[in-house]
């Protein structure tokens, strides 16, 4: 309003609007704002991290540079989605229709824009085919999308595009017939990237490459808008649309966490279908398969009371912090993979694995049972956790006792002193924090098994079986089938190693570090904390059994393990829902089946079912559900 009033003011606007388009380039902001600089996810991670700690200058000729500064907050998105379609025709016709008595050409302006679109066009188009001939999409591509060569056309296609403009403008039927046979293009090569998404979930996933195929669909989305921009009759109204898109850009791009987020999704995905796989083993559905993990989890606790009384011995060498946290941690690691060896088992390592096994039961949460299926799954999964921590401590607790009784018999010493008995009951006891030491032990042990996931998706991705398989020095000392029974063996384990690799390490290394920083903490493991209470009781002997310090110390045992069970299986179970992407709806219809069943067969969470037992169906039917 205040410059259409003001011919002079209208003339000085134009004068600075024209030496503005000639000084600043356009064409950065159309075709690159918004993506990577630089075609790798950790190059784009830390130009984040220094757009965040270092602050931009005006200084500059390059419009996407400009960008951020001059549409800085959310609420410049909502004022430019907000123009209304009069308001837009008059800006239009104060910044780019020539001022009265002047000498310009009416179409100027309008050919300066045509030309800025073409060029972010050419640009985008040119990084579409460069993402498409990268080596790790190429190669990654079907046959079929690798023969039908959709990324060597596409530059041509653009380049018939300009010269149908140049010679017929831009209302021409050739334009138009040009403008769709580039979209048809496009979609023929976002079709071939699809295909590189199988391989991914065959091969493994790699974050770098999931980067790169979420560039690439974004700058095919852009050449759609810019397409948009170039052919509508409404110029102001698709050019005010594409600003409000970049300038929400701005505001997404900011973001470090969305990052990491959108680009390990899928690898977050493979890692709770992994971590599925693995535990469905470690789910008990009937009476036999109840027993038999009561078994494991005997030995599994049997062993672990040896590991107690390493865990003393190591503690009586008076290392420095950070080497007893190393010993301790292989102690642990040594341990825990002698139990997955022996196809034994350590309960709290188990709700990481099973709660992804459950989850996966509603992939397909619409069909008949779906909801059904799941809550027989947390039954069962809850029976096996009561079987597992049964088994576990109801046999370290003896293995400690009879390993302190023999050493006191045979060499005259407990397995600790009196000091240190008392000790491990202070620490241990329900009244100090007991509780949180539980709880972020939870969180290293759902930790593992996101390490086991990741590693064996880098074992797979890299293809480490078939490389030891054939490589040189395994066969030469190995021979060529054992090498390759090497190659397969490990294909199979090397998540259960990892697994209980990394978990030792972190119960040893963790405290270790955080004493570093003065913080103090500690972890408390169910079983190896009811196997120090048994070491410390059989020092003090039976005038123990009146002390209330040990009866805080059992009541701080038997909070450890719901903690410990509870933190890991609902982290876990957080990343399976969302790699499943289940909406809220279908959980709280899952919470309701959940409630029912409680009310109908409580028994059904603790024994495991008789053969004529029959399951209460679903309160909902699959029809009512949503997506």
């Amino acid at each position: 309003d205040t410059v259409a009033a003001d011919p002079a003011l209208h003339a000085r606007w134009r004068h600075w609007w024209s030496h503005f388009v000639q000084s600043v380039d356009l064409t950065p902001l159309l075709a690159d704002y918004g993506f990577a600089p630089r075609t790798a996810f950790l190059s784009e991670l830390m130009h984040r991290v220094r757009r965040k700690l270092l602050p931009a200058t005006p200084e500059t000729g390059d419009m996407a540079e400009l960008f951020v500064l001059l549409l800085p907050s959310p609420f410049d998105v909502r004022w430019l989605q907000a123009l209304d379609t009069g308001t837009l025709q008059r800006l239009r016709e104060v910044l780019l229709a020539p001022a009265a008595g002047t000498d310009a050409e009416p179409d100027g302006a309008s050919a300066v824009w045509t030309s800025t679109l073409l060029d972010a066009l050419t640009f985008c188009t040119g990084q579409i085919s460069a993402i498409g001939f990268a080596h790790e999409i190429r190669t990654r591509m079907s046959d079929s999308a690798q023969s039908q060569r959709p990324f060597h056309d596409l530059p041509m296609t653009m380049a018939q595009l300009r010269r149908t403009v140049q010679e017929h403008g831009l209302d021409s039927g050739a334009t138009q017939l040009a403008a769709d046979s580039l979209i048809q293009q496009l979609d023929r090569c976002r079709q071939a990237a699809q295909t590189v998404y199988p391989h991914l979930d065959t091969h493994g996933i790699s974050v770098g490459i999931v980067f790169l195929l979420r560039q690439l669909r974004a700058r095919i989305l852009r050449c759609r808008q810019l397409l948009d921009c170039l052919l509508t009759d409404r110029p102001e109204r698709a050019a005010a649309a594409l600003l409000a898109d970049l300038a929400q850009l701005s505001q997404d791009n900011r973001s470090i966490r969305a990052l990491i987020a959108h680009s390990s999704h899928l690898t977050a995905a493979k890692v709770a279908e992994r971590n599925a796989e693995s535990g469905e083993h470690y789910i008990t559905r009937d009476a036999a398969e109840y027993r038999q993990m009561l078994g494991r989890a005997a030995g599994g606790g049997a062993l672990l009371g040896v590991t107690t009384w390493m865990k003393f011995g190591l503690t009586a060498l008076a290392l420095s912090a950070f080497w007893e946290g190393f010993a301790a941690g292989v102690n642990y690691a040594l341990s825990f993979v002698l139990i997955y060896l022996l196809h034994w088992t350590v309960a709290t390592k188990q709700p990481a694995v099973t709660a992804p096994a459950m989850v996966a039961k509603l992939r397909d949460i619409r069909a008949p049972g779906a909801v059904r299926r799941f809550v027989d799954e947390v039954a069962n999964l809850l029976r096996t956790q009561i079987a597992a921590i049964t088994g576990n401590v109801g046999l370290v607790v003896p293995v400690v006792l009879l390993i302190s009784t023999l050493l006191s018999v045979l060499l005259g010493l407990p397995m600790i002193g009196e000091e240190k008995a008392r000790h491990v009951l202070h620490d241990t006891s329900l009244l100090g924090p007991t509780p949180l030491f539980a709880a972020i032990t939870g969180v290293l042990l759902f930790a593992s098994s996101i390490i086991a996931g990741w590693v064996e998706n880098w074992f797979v991705f890299h293809k480490l079986d078939s490389a030891l398989a054939h490589h040189p020095g395994f066969t030469r000392r190995l021979g060529a089938q054992r090498a390759a029974r090497w190659g397969r063996w490990l294909r199979e384990h090397i998540s259960g190693l990892a697994a209980n690799v990394s978990l030792g390490f972190m119960l040893g290394l963790v405290p270790a570090f955080a004493g570093f920083f003065g913080l103090g903490l500690e972890v408390r493991h169910v079983t190896l904390s009811a196997g120090q209470v048994a070491a410390a009781a059989a020092s003090l002997g039976t005038p123990v059994l009146s002390d209330p310090a040990f009866w805080w110390a059992v009541a701080g045992v038997l909070v450890i393990g719901p903690l410990n069970l509870a933190v890991s299986f609902y982290l876990a179970f957080r990343l399976a829902l969302k790699a499943q992407a289940i909406s809220d709806v279908n959980r709280q219809r899952i919470n309701a089946a959940i409630r029912l069943r409680l009310r109908r067969a409580p028994l059904s969470f603790l024994l495991p079912p008789r053969p004529q037992d029959t399951e209460p169906e679903d309160e909902e039917s699959p029809s009512s559900s949503s997506p």
